[in-house]
């Protein structure tokens, strides 16, 4: 770890990707035989001399993937999509490699804008927004609050239902047995989170590897966090649209 690169002590957790491990583990014993996950970046640096999108993981960050990919389950085959920035393409890889090592079968990965910052229509005013809010989370609740410009950001309706139903199509797309890693950034998370009815976006913090969990049960789509949320996606958006 460089002295720059503002990582803190709190971001060298070796637990990060264990609650999603137990996330994906309870779906299929549940019942699922495919899923789609939504899940965060693993751990990267916090160079404030560069643009954010840019920072990369840091070498904990690699080691956690392959822990990660280690620990999937073996029978499913898995391929990747991600925001495009290197560290979201890089989680997928190293996650998928360390999953096809161990035996698991895998597919290759490769970027899908849909998963990274689409719903921002001015990065420079929406990085200045989020500036001058009181963390993730409060910038979050503003957005849905309607407290920023139109021109500056998507409405967040607008956008957890355009992100489900690419993710919804990516599970109809699915045989049995497969599971599809979309690798995205916290505010994505903590936007669909809210978005969706899992947890308020002032609940619990999305920490790196964290994830949400699409699949199928008993003929409904459903839609999980590891804190304990579960929603039907058709219900949720229509409580939201």
């Amino acid at each position: 770890m460089s002295s720059d690169d503002g990582v803190k002590p709190e971001h060298l957790s070796e637990h990060f990707g264990d609650a999603t491990i137990d996330l994906v583990n309870d779906v299929l014993t549940e019942g699922a035989d495919k899923a789609v996950l939504l899940m965060r970046h693993s751990a990267r640096t916090f160079d404030r001399s560069i643009n954010d999108l840019e920072n990369p993981l840091t070498e904990h960050g690699r080691n956690l993937c392959v822990k990660l990919g280690q620990k999937l389950p073996k029978h499913l085959k898995i391929k990747g999509y991600t925001s495009p920035p290197e560290r979201c393409v890089e989680t997928a890889e190293k996650t998928i490699a360390a999953h096809a090592e161990k035996g698991g079968a895998s597919g290759r990965t490769r970027p899908v804008e849909a998963l990274g910052i689409f719903y921002s229509l001015d990065h420079q005013r929406m990085w200045k927004m989020l500036s001058g809010s009181n963390g993730l989370a409060d910038f979050v609740g503003r957005w849905f609050d309607k407290a920023f410009p139109t021109d500056a950001l998507l409405s967040p309706e607008l956008a957890v239902e355009t992100l489900m139903r690419v993710l919804e199509a990516k599970l109809d797309a699915l045989d049995p047995s497969h599971l599809d890693l979309c690798v995205t950034h916290d505010m994505t998370i903590f936007m669909m989170r809210h978005g969706m009815g899992l947890e308020s976006c002032y609940g619990p913090d999305v920490e790196f590897l964290d994830g949400l969990v699409l699949f199928e049960k008993d003929g409904k789509k459903l839609f999980r966090s590891h804190h304990g949320g579960e929603v039907e996606v058709r219900e949720a958006l229509a409580r939201l649209l």
